[in-house]
């Protein structure tokens, strides 16, 4: 009787476990497939958000080595099969690890449809954020195919909404520099990566600019030098926006700026630029 009553607490206890087993597994399984269903296409998902979404170390560990997630640095993964690029990563880095970065200048140009006519494709993505932000080191070290050009800077107010706005790539979203923020970013960075023909061809291409948007950040600017090429440069656009400044109520600071060696001292913004530029300019006053 001992012995009947042994064997049907195992025979009890082994079904329990088979009944437990049958229903841990399908919400395991519907745990895999909610996240690969809900995985972005093109996007990078970090450990430290997989850990807030319930998905620890192990499990992602079990995911990879069955073939469901691959690696696309330390604490950083992609679904299997799927092709990742920077903006992959960046939309990793800003929502995911809440890290403020942003692309901007020539990047965010080229993305809203305003690439330079001369340059087929961009060889770099420019990205900026203050002195105190540093990129993940899976994002910095990926071969991307691109080289990532980061500027640690805060010449710019970071609290100014509207000078930024959002770029949809495949499935991801990234926080990208408005029209008005990347042309101020391109001439931040002339002559020392952008030559000033350049970003005069690239001013040129701006008609649309909100004056209002521009004449904030340029009060907010830190940047005397950037101030004086920037309104240098969209004067010789002579957009309609331009005659909208209120450029009395910019600070341009005091004494002159050398741009570059050699250059001509244009008198007005008390900024020396290439000669070739000012002789241009005078002939078109005599004509």
């Amino acid at each position: 009787m001992r012995k009947m009553f042994k064997n049907r607490k195992i025979i009890l206890e082994k079904n329990y476990k088979i009944s437990y087993i049958r229903s841990m597994k399908p919400k395991k399984g519907q745990r895999l497939r909610d996240l690969i269903c809900q995985w972005p296409s093109g996007a990078v998902y970090t450990q430290i958000y997989l850990t807030k979404a319930g998905y620890s170390a192990d499990l992602v560990k079990s995911y990879r080595k069955a073939g469901w997630i691959e690696r696309v640095g330390t604490g950083a993964f992609k679904r299997c099969g799927d092709t990742v690029d920077w903006m992959g990563g960046m939309y990793a880095v800003q929502q995911q690890l809440g890290i403020r970065v942003h692309a901007g200048g020539r990047t965010a140009l080229a993305l809203q449809g305003y690439a330079h006519y001369g340059r087929m494709k961009e060889d770099a993505a420019y990205l900026f954020g203050s002195h105190t932000v540093r990129l993940p080191k899976w994002f910095k070290v990926r071969d991307w195919g691109i080289k990532l050009n980061y500027k640690r800077t805060i010449f710019l107010p970071y609290d100014m909404d509207e000078s930024f706005t959002e770029y949809r790539h495949r499935g991801v979203t990234i926080r990208i520099s408005s029209l008005e923020r990347a042309i101020i970013e391109v001439v931040y960075l002339t002559p020392s990566e952008h030559g000033f023909d350049e970003a005069q061809k690239l001013m040129e291409l701006l008609a649309a600019l909100r004056p209002r948007v521009i004449q904030s950040l340029l009060e907010r600017c830190d940047s005397v030098r950037t101030k004086r090429l920037f309104l240098y440069l969209a004067e010789k656009a002579d957009h309609p926006w331009f005659r909208r400044l209120d450029v009395g109520a910019i600070d341009l600071g005091s004494g002159n700026r050398m741009l570059v060696e050699g250059g001509k001292l244009n008198r007005k913004y008390m900024i020396s630029v290439p000669i070739q530029r000012e002789k241009g300019r005078e002939k078109k006053h005599l004509e």
